[in-house]
């Protein structure tokens, strides 16, 4: 039995997904996601996940967080990118921080199955390189808490505050800090914000 995550916060375009996986790998076990938080719950639960399918905006996702996050969660596992987002604009990006493809949520059904067949093949997107791709392969080395502390400094939180949200002490935090300016070659959080931002990490406002 393999399993594959669903991640979208609107049922019926989930329900539009699960159609198409079910033709692809009939046997799969479906799960379904309606925000990240929910996502990577059921990726650290999942052993046997060979695929997660992601909305860029839901619950708990903004800008390349999502990916980034669930990259981090489970590095080995293949993501495709199923959105409304201009193409244009994301392609190279959610490569950049660990997708394997990118389909719009306006393609054919058919065109989404060959998209979750080429993903399931480990068929990977080529992405045209760009100035941002070390950084991005960068925060994309960071691992899930590291990532969230990132966050966090994004969303002006203090030290205690994140410490508070993440259930971990502000001691740890701060070590947490010291290995993320280290990973992404900054001298201070401020740097380390403005290069996540650059990448299109931004939280909402």
């Amino acid at each position: 039995m393999t399993t594959i995550l669903i991640a979208d916060d609107h049922p019926l375009f989930r329900q539009a997904l699960t159609l198409a996986v079910t033709q692809v790998r009939p046997q799969a076990r479906i799960l379904e996601a309606g925000s990240l938080d929910r996502a990577v719950q059921a990726v650290r639960e999942a052993t046997d996940l060979v695929l997660i399918l992601l909305d860029l905006n839901m619950p708990g996702a903004v800008g390349y967080s999502g990916v980034a996050l669930l990259h981090a969660e489970a590095p080995d596992v293949p993501i495709l990118v199923i959105s409304g987002a201009d193409r244009a604009a994301a392609y190279a990006q959610v490569a950049r921080f660990g997708a394997v493809g990118f389909v719009g949520k306006d393609a054919p059904l058919d065109h989404i199955e060959s998209a979750i067949a080429a993903a399931l093949s480990s068929e990977r997107m080529t992405p045209d390189t760009a100035p941002e791709d070390d950084i991005a392969a960068r925060v994309a080395a960071l691992t899930p808490t590291q990532l969230r502390v990132l966050l966090g400094v994004l969303a002006g939180r203090l030290n205690k505050q994140i410490a508070h949200d993440l259930g971990i002490a502000e001691a740890t935090v701060k070590v947490h800090m010291t290995a993320v300016l280290r990973k992404l070659d900054v001298g201070n959080r401020t740097q380390a914000a403005v290069a996540a931002r650059a990448l299109g990490l931004e939280v909402a406002g």
